[in-house]
């Protein structure tokens, strides 16, 4: 394999929809009668793409179908997709948890796997305890881990539970030790699934520059999945997209994730609920979410335009309170732009009936590019939530055509788009203070 720490070839994963393990009994008797005269198991014809947004026709689906690629030794490599695209089935594979349908993995060195809450620890032993075994699992020496016990208690910040049975601890702090010992105790290979989401913003950062030293100082190679965009364009150099199961690009972090970007994003206008089908939550029903541009949802919004955000509601209860209501809008990495709330204006008492909050957002500030309302709530006395949606509203903002003419203006650097600000720029010769 020469420098190739992980190779990966025709690698496919089928399940049957519903069933534990492979089967009912015939199918398996089917399979065994197929592979004793020679011929291929039957059942590799069958199934779909694991696509969710349709209602499938076959009992089968390809969780993942066709995959090649190889991990260099000390390459840190992210792999991204939509929920259910095949990432963590594929990690699984990866880390010897399940096996493929069809194709082959060869792998390098010594794996330490970090998939889900849990992995690779038993409940019933203390954090001391697990330690250790999860060592020997590694095949290190009780002199080896010992080595690294300190460290790895301290980079965990568990040390006054390190005697407690692991089955009391915090989902957090669960992680926490699960994540120290995988990155300390000297694997040649690191693979870790989203389950660091689970921890806090500063363990989360902490992490993250722990997988970077892992791989730029001690020559190690990491498998990272994270909807974490901003934490994957830090932490890689290349990437991999799957889309329902098939690798849709492998290639640098930028081209990864502009191929991601494109493909994600979806009309500019978006109404999420239909008055038919809209879920009444607590006495709401949110029927409609919009954005215009001067009173038009069709015109392309660019980042020196003005725009509104509308939402419309319809109520059931009698009796209300005053209400306010707050949205919470994302980029497309992911990352929390504003928090917009007439919290900070005024609250009014509705009747029952249909009520519609209007925001207005001012041109030259946010940045070109995908945008997401992924929270609405209605709030009463200014701070009882009493009814939340989820994925309201999507919407994109496109750069302003002139801006092409200055080359770095082309690429997204920031989330702010700033436009009025004030510069004043002086010299001087003998290095006095200059500004006032």
């Amino acid at each position: 394999m020469g420098n190739i720490a992980i190779e990966v070839e025709n690698l496919s994963k089928q399940y049957r929809l519903g069933e534990v393990g492979t089967g009912s009994l015939s199918h398996d008797i089917n399979r065994l009668w197929y592979k004793l005269r020679g011929k291929d198991d039957p059942y590799l014809r069958l199934g779909e793409e694991n696509d969710r947004t349709k209602k499938g026709l076959s009992d089968y689906v390809w969780a993942l179908r066709d995959i090649n690629f190889n991990v260099k030794h000390g390459e840190v490599l992210g792999i991204i997709g939509r929920n259910g695209a095949g990432k963590s089935t594929l990690l699984k594979i990866l880390s010897r948890t399940t096996k493929p349908t069809t194709g082959s993995i060869k792998i390098k060195g010594r794996v330490a796997s970090l998939l889900e809450v849990g992995t690779g620890f038993h409940p019933e032993l203390s954090g001391r305890d697990n330690i250790f075994l999860n060592g020997a699992i590694l095949g290190m020496t009780k002199a080896e881990i010992k080595s690294k016990f300190d460290e790895i208690v301290d980079f965990a910040g568990v040390e006054k539970y390190i005697s407690t049975p692991v089955k009391r601890y915090s989902s957090g702090m669960y992680v926490r030790l699960a994540f120290a010992v995988a990155a300390h105790l000297e694997p040649e290979i690191l693979i870790v699934d989203e389950v660091l989401a689970v921890g806090d913003a500063e363990f989360q950062a902490k992490a993250l520059g722990k997988m970077k030293d892992v791989s730029n100082s001690q020559g190690r190679t990491v498998l990272f999945v994270s909807h974490n965009m901003e934490a994957i364009q830090n932490l890689c150099e290349r990437a991999v997209l799957l889309n329902q199961g098939r690798i849709a690009s492998n290639d640098s972090v930028k081209s990864v994730l502009t191929h991601y970007y494109s493909t994600s994003q979806k009309s500019r206008r978006s109404v999420s609920y239909a008055l038919d089908s809209a879920p009444e939550m607590n006495g709401f029903r949110l029927l409609a979410a919009q954005v215009t541009l001067d009173g038009d949802s069709d015109r392309q919004i660019t980042v020196d335009d003005s725009f509104f955000l509308k939402f419309r509601i319809e109520v059931f209860r009698e009796k209300l309170s005053n209400l306010d209501i707050t949205f919470h809008m994302v980029d497309e990495r992911g990352i929390l732009i504003y928090v917009g709330s007439t919290i900070w204006s005024h609250s009014q008492k509705f009747k029952r009936g249909y009520m519609c909050a209007t925001c207005f957002l001012p041109g030259g500030v946010f940045n070109h590019g995908h945008y997401t309302i992924t929270e609405l709530i209605i709030v009463e006395n200014k701070g009882n939530a009493i009814a939340g949606f989820k994925d309201v509203l999507e919407f994109d903002i496109i750069p302003n055509r002139q801006e092409n003419f200055v080359g770095l203006m082309e690429e997204k650097q920031g989330v702010l788009k700033l436009k009025q600000v004030q510069w004043e720029l002086n010299s001087s010769e003998n290095g006095e203070i200059l500004w006032r």
